[in-house]
């Protein structure tokens, strides 16, 4: 096999590549982020709630919450959490390599980012708002979803998109452990082999990935703010 040949099978080879690792970054985004902002949002709201001169305080809780588990997990470097988070992972969903592996240290890393504009997002909701539903009656469980939810909605989808666009940038550092995508696609290729073509369509899938989301981000929160 000449040298030509070799190159035209290299590139082809690399073409094929690019959807696949395009798909993997794809999926990896969007299962983590479904899982990060449910799980966010249920310990943001936890946090909210018990803090102190919140709407049922439990400061022991609240402490656990923000400044051990939240504080924590936000301090560790995504690269050193990824490579500490494989057993587990393994033990999860069987396998450390993968698209689907990788959503477990995603999803793990970014929840408390996410648990914490939560937090934000709710502080901003007036107090004036949450003190008439109680005296109207409401209860804990209705002023949470009849005035906390729907007064922070803009906060929260901007917060969602924040954390999306982390997640981006997350996912490709994922692949130079074995997640997959973008990530691994300009390891193998681009840094590896020397490749520049390689690592200059890899950034531009990602800078349009964070950009289309940016985009559809700003525009949800522009239709749910009625301020």
């Amino acid at each position: 096999m000449d040298w030509f040949t070799e190159n035209v099978l290299e590139n082809r080879a690399i073409t094929n590549a690019v959807p696949e690792a395009l798909w993997e970054t794809i999926q990896m985004v969007v299962i983590s982020s479904i899982a990060t902002i449910i799980l966010g949002l249920i310990v943001g709201l936890i946090m909210h709630i018990t803090r102190p001169g919140g709407l049922a305080p439990v400061r022991w809780l609240y402490v656990i919450i923000s400044s051990i588990i939240v504080n924590i997990t936000r301090s560790i470097p995504y690269a050193i959490l990824i490579v500490a988070l494989i057993p587990f992972t393994q033990f999860l969903v069987g396998t450390a390599i993968g698209p689907i592996a990788a959503t477990v240290s995603l999803t793990i890393a970014t929840a408390p980012f996410f648990a914490r504009l939560v937090e934000t997002a709710l502080r901003e909701v007036p107090a004036g708002t949450v003190d008439a539903a109680q005296v109207m009656g409401l209860s804990k469980a209705q002023i949470v979803s009849k005035i906390y939810l729907p007064e922070a909605l803009p906060g929260l989808v901007a917060a969602s998109t924040n954390t999306i666009v982390v997640l981006i940038g997350y996912s490709a550092m994922a692949g130079l452990v074995g997640g997959g995508g973008l990530g691994r696609l300009a390891y193998n290729y681009g840094y590896q082999r020397f490749d520049t073509a390689v690592m200059l369509v890899t950034v531009i899938l990602i800078v349009v990935l964070v950009q289309i989301i940016q985009f559809i981000g700003d525009q949800i929160v522009k239709y749910v703010d009625h301020r």
